[in-house]
């Protein structure tokens, strides 16, 4: 299936123009900032409390956000930092004796962290082989997931299927290969963004996502599952052509939080965003999503 628009000349000049893959990401500013220990806080935790919230609190500046977007970027455990990185997620947050733990925490946090480790290189570690048994376990009956448990699947839950997503298909298991088929369909029948009442939030472009979801969210995760051929990715298709500027590239159109009036599980509206790119002007970051996307659907078809 090709979508209308879509020039594959003039989409090889866009991908020449946002190449410099170092200049889109600046994951060299980001790693700067790191602490010589690993982390991005202060210090280190001096009681219970500090131990649960660190590396995950404040919202999208502590290092767990920061950890996400270098794992985006295409960092892994052959930088020495993203190693420390990664062995500060195991011993705070992975740690088998402790009650402390993500390996049965709520889908966004728990998918979250079994994708950014498996593209930091730790996809046959053994805890994070664990997450995974967690992301199978806890799939709905309908094909999706939720963060409430005995609630049906939402579109908003969309980690565990980007998870299974960075494992190469060579490398899935048959369970993984079933769970993919049935989340793809839970999001193919409801065409990537019909769930309720229309949500304006995901029909606007966001990075970092954290763990919110967007139509462009969707189409780079089933897309990239293999399902660019279905035709029913067509209104989500139709939404990003429709976003296209003049000049062939696509705006960051805001940074999260960005919450609609009928959110109601979310942190604080006034929460400090992680920016990597200005919001309203042409983003590097989105056109490579969105040409991706398009790639793989004129591949497909």
């Amino acid at each position: 299936m090709k979508p209308i628009g879509i020039d594959p000349k003039s989409d090889g000049e866009i991908r020449s123009r946002h190449r410099p893959f170092r200049e889109v990401i600046r994951d060299a500013e980001q790693l700067r900032q790191q602490g010589p220990k690993g982390f991005w806080e202060p210090r280190e935790p001096k009681d219970i409390g500090e131990w649960v919230n660190f590396l995950y609190f404040p919202y999208y500046t502590a290092t767990n956000w920061r950890a996400l977007v270098l794992s985006d970027f295409g960092l892994t455990s052959t930088n020495p930092k993203i190693k420390k990185l990664a062995e500060l997620l195991f011993e705070y947050k992975l740690r088998l004796s402790s009650p402390f733990n993500f390996f049965n925490e709520e889908m966004c946090i728990s998918a979250n962290t079994a994708r950014m480790l498996t593209r930091f290189g730790y996809a046959d570690d053994f805890r994070t082989r664990k997450l995974y048994d967690w992301l199978l376990e806890d799939q709905r009956e309908d094909g999706g997931w939720n963060c409430s448990q005995g609630t049906p699947g939402t579109l908003d839950v969309w980690e565990p299927l980007a998870a299974f997503e960075s494992i190469p298909k060579a490398k899935r298991s048959p369970k993984m290969e079933q769970s993919i088929s049935r989340g793809a369909e839970f999001y193919l029948k409801r065409n990537l963004i019909k769930e309720g009442r229309p949500y304006a939030p995901w029909l606007r472009f966001h990075y970092p996502n954290h763990y919110f979801y967007d139509v462009l969210v969707g189409l780079d995760v089933i897309t990239g599952l293999g399902f660019g051929d279905d035709r029913r990715l067509r209104p989500a298709l139709k939404i990003l052509m429709g976003k296209r500027r003049r000049d062939g590239t696509w705006s960051l159109d805001r940074t999260h939080p960005d919450i609609g009036p009928r959110a109601n599980a979310h942190p604080d509206r006034k929460t400090k965003p992680l920016v990597i790119e200005a919001p309203g002007r042409p983003s590097k970051w989105i056109t490579l999503k969105a040409l991706r996307v398009l790639k793989r659907v004129a591949e497909a078809g």
